[in-house]
């Protein structure tokens, strides 16, 4: 990857809902990625999971690019949401349902 902020622009750019991971979707690779991916799946949310694995460069570029130590990296509509702990805690105190709602953010099981 030549232009790494270039790429992960077009990702969140192109992408609704982009998750930045430690493996895919189907197979994560650490549990923190994991849980996210278990919300995103239980909430019915249409996600695009992006390996931080794949590349040194990619990983180390999406820290750098959010200004956020660590993966996973939820971006909804261009904007970073947050990693694991934010994401959760928005999961049970029901305020990602609501966040999803009102960014018109398609949810299969509501």
């Amino acid at each position: 990857m030549t232009d790494i902020n270039g790429f992960i622009s077009s990702e969140i750019k192109d992408n609704e809902v982009v998750l930045f991971m430690k493996g895919t979707p189907v197979f994560p690779q650490c549990g923190f990625s994991g849980q996210v991916v278990q919300i995103l799946s239980y909430l019915g949310v249409s996600f695009k999971g992006v390996n931080v694995l794949d590349s040194d460069e990619l990983r180390d570029g999406i820290k750098t690019f959010s200004n956020w130590p660590t993966i996973p990296q939820l971006y909804v509509k261009g904007e970073f949401l947050g990693g694991c702990d934010i994401i959760r805690e928005m999961f049970e105190d029901d305020e990602l349902r609501a966040f999803f709602k009102e960014n018109d953010i398609d949810m299969m099981n509501v």
